[in-house]
């Protein structure tokens, strides 16, 4: 199933850029030394707005196609293994909010800079 391993990948894409963000984040919490600067800021939001982009599209992709599964008949999928797809799909959409969502704020932070 070429869909699923679109949405494996692209999520194999999101997880550690997300994580990277997490721990820059942490650290000029705790540490309080980390300046904002301008090239950062762009970099983190090109990167969140690509990566929003990619997750939209699997997600999409995911959601159709297992719907499709799903009315075409349980010999081509299984209810359990469309199911799964449903709430792979369910989670790359919530992924996507909240890329897009750190996209926003990147891009109104990068403009108050």
């Amino acid at each position: 199933m070429l869909f699923c391993s679109y949405l494996v990948t692209v999520m194999g894409l999101v997880i550690p850029w997300s994580v990277t963000l997490l721990v820059v984040d942490a650290y000029s919490v705790f540490i309080k030394d980390l300046q904002i600067q301008q090239r950062i800021v762009m970099i983190i939001f090109l990167g969140d707005m690509v990566l929003a982009y990619l997750s939209l599209a699997a997600a999409c992709s995911t959601a159709s196609v297992a719907d499709l599964l799903l009315e075409a008949g349980g010999s081509l999928c299984p209810a359990r293994l469309c199911g799964r797809y449903q709430m792979s799909a369910a989670m790359a959409f919530l992924s996507w909010f909240l890329s897009s969502a750190s996209c926003l704020f990147n891009f109104w932070l990068f403009s108050s800079l």
